[in-house]
């Protein structure tokens, strides 16, 4: 892999969230350049005071093109802090609370990005850290003394939607980004999820609409983009899906294996609010990280003897410097750990969500030395909770582990349950593995 000599992992413009958590606003480690958890604050006060009109709320830009802008301005910062600009990333993602946020979005999103917008994933969830933020976003990027040129890549049999403007997919280095997809068809998505995704209308038995959508996207959507890219099904590495019913996790497994066979990346499997997606009866969304075939041989999974949250995923997956992880949640063969059960009889007696973490963070940094790196080069924490109280004594967690070390971290709410039942958080990882 082409990588640069640089080893260590650099906190960007680092602050204190609430005067008790430390937050890397950014991070670089080697050729790369993380944001995570970009919100529209002032990192003192909360939403920042040009966001917030309280004495003549109707005047002036609209309020969420208002809190747009800002969290444009604050990914800018993170960027600017390495000699980057926007044209230098390579994916984000986006969480809403309210869906009439999106369009105000993508409006601060061209007047920023220009004719080039990243691979891009915008999801419906109930909260985010902020409560009365409507918006928040995950950034990677590409240094600019990296030596890599980001690559728009534009397979001409995708459709893609109208308004969205960003990329399909692009390359940097020996790294490919695919963008969030949906089951859509015919130019600009309009035509909605694509009736080979669907169940014929007056019919009860005749597919399943959760196999029908991820079948549909991995053939439709995915495979293109990734030939186009110079990749393929069996090196990609990571993906994320979105689901609108988590219980669908099931039969979109079948259709997973079906497409990936024994080299599963590591993957992550999230609820959303229903509707989620941009097409109001989407069942899910999918998006892929996968190396070119010419380095395969830079893909390794990762070994542990834990158990993972599917049979037949991976736990982590390396992928030349990075290891990437599968959705993590405190389970074992019988569900929420022993150690994270609160007895219903003595509720004040325990902390569910620091044992949960606790056991996350011990098995996360297990896989990370046998891979050869370390839980303190994290680069990228997403944490999704079913209920984002349990953010703080989360963070309290990760502190003692790596004390007062800036945590790249963000953390949305989303709908219970998560893949095992019981448990209340699931961790998404990235570790630098130089």
């Amino acid at each position: 892999m082409d990588v640069n000599n640089k080893k260590d992992v650099e906190a960007l413009l680092p602050v204190t969230l609430g005067g008790r958590i430390p937050y890397a606003r950014g991070i670089r480690a080697g050729n790369w350049i993380f944001a995570s958890g970009i919100l529209a604050t002032d990192f003192v006060n909360g939403l920042a005071p040009e966001v917030v009109s309280t004495g003549r709320p109707l005047s002036g830009q609209p309020r969420w093109y208002r809190e747009a802008a800002c969290m444009y301005r604050r990914a800018l910062e993170v960027l600017q802090a390495t000699g980057a600009d926007f044209s230098r990333v390579v994916r984000t993602d986006q969480y809403y609370p309210d869906w009439r946020a999106v369009p105000f979005l993508h409006q601060a999103r061209r007047e920023y990005c220009g004719n080039y917008v990243a691979p891009s994933t915008s999801i419906l969830e109930p909260r985010l850290l902020i409560p009365d933020a409507g918006m928040s976003m995950d950034l990677i990027g590409i240094s600019a003394d990296s030596g890599w040129k980001v690559n728009a890549v534009h397979p001409k049999e995708l459709d893609l939607p109208s308004t969205s403007s960003f990329v399909p997919a692009v390359t940097a280095g020996d790294y490919v980004f695919v963008a969030g997809f949906l089951a859509a068809w015919q130019p600009g998505d309009l035509g909605g999820i694509a009736p080979a995704a669907k169940v014929p209308e007056g019919h009860l038995w005749k597919g399943n609409r959760i196999q029908l959508e991820a079948d549909y996207i991995v053939r439709n959507k995915l495979i293109p983009a990734l030939t186009a890219a110079g990749s393929s099904l069996g090196n990609v590495v990571k993906a994320q899906v979105y689901l609108a019913n988590i219980d669908d996790v099931p039969a979109f497994n079948q259709i997973w294996a079906r497409h990936f066979g024994a080299r599963i990346p590591a993957t992550t499997f999230i609820p959303t609010l229903n509707p989620g997606f941009a097409i109001e009866d989407a069942r899910c969304e999918i998006n892929l990280i996968a190396l070119k075939d010419s380095a395969a041989n830079a893909i390794a999974i990762a070994a542990s003897t834990a158990m993972p949250v599917c049979d037949g995923h991976p736990l982590a997956v390396r992928a030349g410097d990075l290891l990437l992880f599968s959705g993590m949640v405190a389970a074992d063969g019988e569900g929420l750990i022993k150690e994270a059960r609160v007895d219903s009889r003595q509720p004040y007696f325990g902390s569910s969500i620091e044992a949960q973490m606790e056991y996350l963070l011990d098995l996360a940094q297990e896989i990370c030395e046998k891979a050869g790196t370390s839980l303190s080069r994290v680069v990228r924490i997403q944490q999704f909770h079913t209920d984002l109280h349990d953010f703080y004594p989360a963070c309290k967690v990760w502190q003692k582990r790596l004390p007062g070390q800036p945590l790249p971290i963000s953390a949305v709410q989303v709908p219970a349950p998560l893949m095992v039942p019981g448990c209340t958080v699931q961790l998404d990882l990235w570790i630098f593995a130089p």
